[in-house]
């Protein structure tokens, strides 16, 4: 039988001659043999080298050289395991440790290192459907903190009330700091089969460092120090980053904490006395609603499948009152900005703003300020209302974001089915 050929003219195995020569040894069957011709000097040298790596027969004749197929290319692979599948329903519930950072749907060769450090392998304890989707919608809605937020709007406001506004945004500096870190942790945790939740959490940490850029930024318009950082605040905080377990860990921060955080974030938006801060706070409000609605996801999908979660949540509850009952709660400093930019101006006899908040609050305060003999303000009315928030609140958030989060995570009062 003749022998297949391949000539190599002058290509070398130093420019690529190799992917050649291994393309023509897959069309031989087994111990076929090759017979390679060329022109490169070091031609015999290079291929008796790479023949013995490969486990495969070489030899000189008068008319080239003879490459004879090994077995080793074979027996290789014996052992090797797919992956799952690269689509999320290719998912595997449990992952083995060796198959590390290998591709999910990637043939993975047996042997090789079992990286110690992806404890959270349980597709039951990381998964939501909504993640692939969120991830999606994450990173297409990705924001310039340089362009997005219009800087040179100014902040003409009276000094007491630029205060309040600087409370307010370091203690919302103090938290996106918790926010970053706590999932940081447990995304380098997570097996990386689940790419889809690391994407998420990765976008989410990204999220949280655009976030303290923008209050810290907002916060120096002003050419001021930043505010008070309370104990007791920075205790509630470190209780956070003392939860080890994935599912309570995403409840305390992305269900409770930003939960009660886009709350904040909504007052903020309808109180914010300047459109500096009206803009990154609305920005970072969509950001959050975001991270709300895969801790609700998750837990809904963990909680369809354990039924011990709700005493479990409850539990996790129970120790954060107790490590926090000592404390002061809520710094007094942030407390009391927040009254001074929902009062609207500075009468005792003034309505409360919360009935009829003011569009323009740099126009109310410097109203306000202005005629307060009369403890009059201009009071225009709210901003429409999204159907899919509470009445209380205003959005300006497009319906295909709450196709994508649900009502129960775009809500400020979100309403945890089963957990209460």
């Amino acid at each position: 039988m003749t022998d297949a050929g391949l000539d190599l003219d002058r290509l070398g195995f130093e420019a690529g001659a190799h992917i050649l020569l291994e393309r023509a040894l897959r069309a031989l069957p087994p111990g076929g043999r090759l017979r390679v011709t060329g022109h490169d000097p070091a031609l015999a040298v290079h291929l008796r080298g790479w023949c013995r790596s490969r486990g495969h027969g070489f030899a000189v004749e008068s008319d080239g050289c003879v490459v004879s197929l090994g077995q080793a290319a074979g027996l290789r692979w014996i052992g090797a395991q797919r992956a799952g599948g690269p689509r999320p329903d290719g998912i595997v519930r449990r992952p083995p440790a060796h198959w590390g950072l290998a591709a999910r749907g990637a043939l993975v060769e047996a042997g090789g290192p079992t990286p110690p450090w992806f404890d959270i392998a349980d597709r039951d304890v990381v998964w939501a459907d909504l993640a692939p989707r969120l991830y999606a919608h994450a990173a297409a809605a990705q924001w310039d903190p340089a362009v997005a937020v219009d800087w040179s709007a100014g902040t003409d406001l009276p000094a007491d009330i630029d205060a309040a506004v600087v409370q307010v945004m370091t203690y919302l500096v103090e938290n996106e700091q918790a926010a970053l870190v706590i999932p940081a942790r447990l995304l380098a945790r997570i097996h990386p089969h689940f790419r889809e939740v690391q994407q998420l959490l990765a976008v989410q940490a990204a999220d949280e460092a655009r976030h303290i850029e923008v209050f810290t930024r907002r916060a120096l318009l002003s050419g001021t120090e930043l505010g008070t950082s309370s104990a007791g605040g920075r205790a509630s905080l470190t209780s956070l980053l003392a939860e080890t377990d994935f599912s309570l860990a995403s409840f305390l921060l992305s269900v409770l904490g930003e939960g009660s955080f886009l709350a904040l974030l909504g007052f903020l938006d309808e109180h914010a006395p300047d459109p500096v801060t009206r803009q990154v706070t609305r920005l970072a409000r969509v950001d959050e609603a975001r991270h709300v609605a895969f801790g609700v996801a998750h837990l809904e999908h963990q909680a369809a499948l354990d039924p011990t979660l709700r005493g479990r949540l409850r539990a996790a509850v129970e120790r954060r009152h107790d490590a926090l009952v000592d404390t002061a709660g809520l710094n007094a400093d942030v407390f009391d900005a927040l009254v001074v930019l929902a009062a609207g101006e500075w009468t005792a006899a003034g309505s409360p703003a919360v009935t009829a908040p003011c569009n323009d609050s740099r126009r109310r305060w410097t109203t306000a300020a202005g005629s307060a003999s009369s403890g009059s303000a201009s009071r225009p009315t709210r901003r429409r209302s999204c159907p899919h928030c509470t009445p209380a609140t205003s959005c300006d958030q497009d319906p295909p974001l709450h196709a994508v989060y649900g009502r129960s995570s775009v809500s400020y009062g979100l309403e945890l089915r089963g957990l209460a």
